[in-house]
C-alpha cells in the first residue's frame, strides 16, 4: 500500500513539472525572432508574436491595444522611423513571464525598447511592448 502510494505521488511529481516544463526556457530564445523584426521594421511578422490584446507604449502615449491595433501603431512607428539595427542588451523574467530591454537605431535616433512576454496556452506572446527615447 504505502509503495503505491509513494509512487502515486512520484507521478504527481512528475506530471506536474512536464506541464510547467514547455514553459521553462529550454534553449529556445523567444526574444531572437522579436529582435529580427524589430530590427528590419517588419510590424506585420512582429505582430505574429503579439497576445491577442497588449499595451503598446510608444514615447509617452500608451494604448490597450487588440492585435490588429498594435501592428498599425508599430506600421506607422516603423514609417516614421526607419530601423536600422536592434540590440538586446539585459534580459530577464520567469518560466510563463520574460522581459528583454534593447536599444533600436531608427530614423537617425536611439530608443530604448521593453518588451514583456508571457506564456499564453503553447507559446510566448508580447503582453507588453514600451519604447522610449534615449537621450
Amino acid at each position: 500500500m504505502s509503495r503505491l502510494v509513494i509512487n502515486s505521488f512520484a507521478a504527481l511529481i512528475a506530471m506536474f513539472s512536464c506541464a510547467g516544463a514547455h514553459a521553462q526556457d529550454s534553449g529556445y530564445d523567444v526574444f531572437n525572432p522579436i529582435s529580427k523584426y524589430l530590427s528590419i521594421g517588419d510590424a506585420e511578422k512582429l505582430s505574429a508574436w503579439f497576445s491577442d490584446n497588449l499595451e503598446v507604449t510608444i514615447f509617452s502615449d500608451s494604448n490597450d491595444s487588440s492585435r490588429n491595433q498594435a501592428l498599425q501603431i508599430m506600421k506607422s512607428f516603423f514609417r516614421s522611423y526607419t530601423p536600422r539595427s536592434f540590440e538586446i542588451t539585459h534580459k530577464a523574467g520567469r518560466s510563463n513571464m520574460k522581459y528583454a530591454l534593447g536599444t533600436l537605431n531608427a530614423g537617425g535616433e536611439m530608443f530604448l525598447v521593453t518588451i514583456f512576454v508571457g506564456y499564453d496556452e503553447a507559446s510566448y506572446k508580447i503582453q507588453h511592448l514600451k519604447i522610449e527615447r534615449l537621450d
